[in-house]
């Protein structure tokens, strides 16, 4: 068996150990971001009732996961957007659309009953190839 290059990313959320995740790894020159969605530093809801407020929390704290991995939002070579309101599609697509610039991923969002609190209305995964020589 190889060693492969592996860093875990924690963000320190309660979550973590409770569920044996990292908020990302990077294995080599990828980083897989895991479902991320709108809490502060204090480990509170952003933006109840707002779908924008919230994808756009969701994709701050992705650039914040990528960033300590090494990457950046323009190494996102995919996306995946679970919400509880696919009729709120647009308000969670403007807040992707503007978190990713001049670099769109590939992406899907997927409506879903619901997340793991029902004040929260998406949950956004990110995977990231960093090309950088």
């Amino acid at each position: 068996m190889s060693n492969i290059d592996r860093k875990n990313i924690r963000s320190g959320a309660p979550w973590e150990p409770l569920a044996g995740y990292s908020r990302a790894v990077r294995v080599g020159n990828q980083v897989f971001v895991s479902g991320t969605a709108a809490i502060s530093d204090e480990g509170e809801l952003v933006g109840e009732g707002d779908a924008y407020a919230q994808a756009a929390r969701c994709v701050e704290i992705i650039r914040e996961s990528l960033h300590k991995a090494g990457a950046e939002m323009r190494h996102v070579v995919r996306t995946r957007m679970f919400v509880t309101d696919i009729s709120r599609w647009e308000e969670i697509a403007r807040a992707h659309r503007e978190g990713f610039g001049d670099a769109p991923p590939a992406t899907a969002m997927v409506e879903v009953s619901k997340l793991i609190d029902p004040r929260m209305l998406v949950e956004i995964e990110a995977n990231a190839i960093i090309d950088d020589a």
